[in-house]
């Protein structure tokens, strides 16, 4: 509790200083920042990491997120002769681990031959678009080490691409082992009124691992005032094969849950998926319908993991600050082989706080009572057969959560 009490004044003292820092030599601060006591829980459970099944698109985040952090991006924009340029960096703190660089890369624009593009080399946070009351980004190029440009203008369209190692600037691959990712991204493509699809391509190639390379396609397709104004809606066609995320990053390389990392195999992903967001005077919110199959490369693993969910969030503005956020989701877990199917439910209710009656003002400071269960597949998937995971021990299949959480972007 002290640890996460602590967070919220970092919090607040980094939010003094974007404040101020924003104003002193033409210097950017932006950030984001979540945190929170958790004052009442089963004792004999964890809360860390929040409740799951595991899949991409299973964790509902309201009032189950399970961490607490900050990152503050500090950036300064220098033109020379009509030539931008901008340095770029951004420390993270999340949890209890220590202070990480999650990019930290140079940009030019502005240049003669193509004065729209932007060009950068470094470390660079490049995600597209996410589903956020699932805390989850659909598209992202990741935030590996590498070089690349964004917006370049094809044929009425925008081009970006980017070549990126599997190295940051926190962590190496392993002796031996070595990746690179080319990612291709065309956006602003006209498909409809109100309607635009993007693509991304994704390619890995890799040495000293268990799989070899892989490949990742992507394309969505998002239209503004979808059935009625105000609403609009966001379909995803997604598909991956070994060390290609089926976002556009890397996959995973290794396992490091225990003292030493592993090399591990590469998978198969296919992915559906369908998110709506409205707000109509009052009443503001997003919803989730998504289903994935996951395979692992691993000759050993026969079976095909079938991840389905399902869930919203709902806001209602009382007034111009104070708001009720109501969260439900029901998510499941089924194999190919037969063995059991893992089910999670949790709803979530959080009279909040706000600067504006919108779903998406920020900050917020939410006081939110999460009531969750699960049957007994996901009870004993979940706990690694020491008792001590988030799903319960003694037999327990549901989880009761009462506290208070603060989110700001800025």
């Amino acid at each position: 509790m002290k640890m996460k009490l602590t967070c919220v004044a970092a919090a607040l003292c980094c939010l003094s200083t974007a404040a101020l820092a924003a104003d002193v030599g033409g210097v950017e601060v932006t950030g984001y920042s979540r945190g929170g006591g958790v004052y009442s829980y089963n004792k004999d459970q964890q809360v860390k990491g929040g409740l799951t099944l595991g899949g991409d698109l299973q964790k509902y985040r309201l009032g189950n997120e399970g961490d607490y952090g900050v990152e503050v991006n500090i950036a300064k924009t220098f033109d020379v002769e009509g030539v931008k340029y901008k340095l770029d960096y951004m420390p993270t703190k999340w949890n209890s681990g220590n202070v990480g660089t999650e990019q930290a890369f140079v940009e030019m624009s502005g240049l003669s031959f193509a004065p729209e593009a932007k060009i950068w080399a470094g470390q660079r946070r490049l995600r597209i678009q996410d589903v956020h009351i699932v805390d989850h980004f659909l598209m992202d190029y990741g935030v590996n080490q590498g070089s690349g440009f964004t917006d370049l203008a094809v044929g009425g369209m925008k081009l970006g691409a980017a070549l990126q190692t599997g190295d940051t600037f926190d962590s190496k691959m392993i002796a031996g082992t070595s990746a690179n990712k080319l990612n291709l991204d065309l956006s602003e493509i006209n498909t409809n009124p109100g309607g635009k699809a993007r693509v991304l391509l994704t390619s890995v190639s890799t040495s000293g691992l268990k799989s070899s390379g892989g490949s990742g396609f992507t394309v969505s397709h998002n239209q503004s005032d979808f059935v009625v104004k105000g609403l609009t809606n966001s379909l995803f066609l997604q598909t991956s094969s070994g060390y290609a995320n089926i976002n556009g990053r890397f996959g995973a390389f290794y396992d490091t849950s225990g003292a030493n990392p592993v090399a591990i195999y590469g998978k198969k992903t296919n992915r559906i998926a369908d998110s709506i967001n409205w707000q109509s005077g009052a009443f503001g919110g997003q919803a989730i319908v998504g289903y994935q199959t996951t395979k692992s490369d691993d000759p050993a693993v026969t079976y095909t993991i079938k991840d389905t969910s399902l869930g919203g969030r709902v806001s209602y503005a009382v007034s111009k600050n104070f708001k009720w956020l109501v969260e439900a989701g029901t998510t499941s877990r089924k194999f190919s082989d037969n063995q059991a199917a893992q089910r999670l439910n949790k709803l979530t209710i959080a009279p909040t706080l706000a600067l504006s009656p919108d779903f998406w003002s920020r900050p917020e400071l939410r006081f939110y009572v999460t009531k969750a269960n699960w049957n007994q597949a996901a009870s004993d998937a979940n706990n690694g057969g020491t008792g001590e995971g988030a799903f319960g021990t003694n037999g327990r299949k549901s989880q009761t959560l009462a506290g208070v959480q603060y989110e700001v972007w800025w």
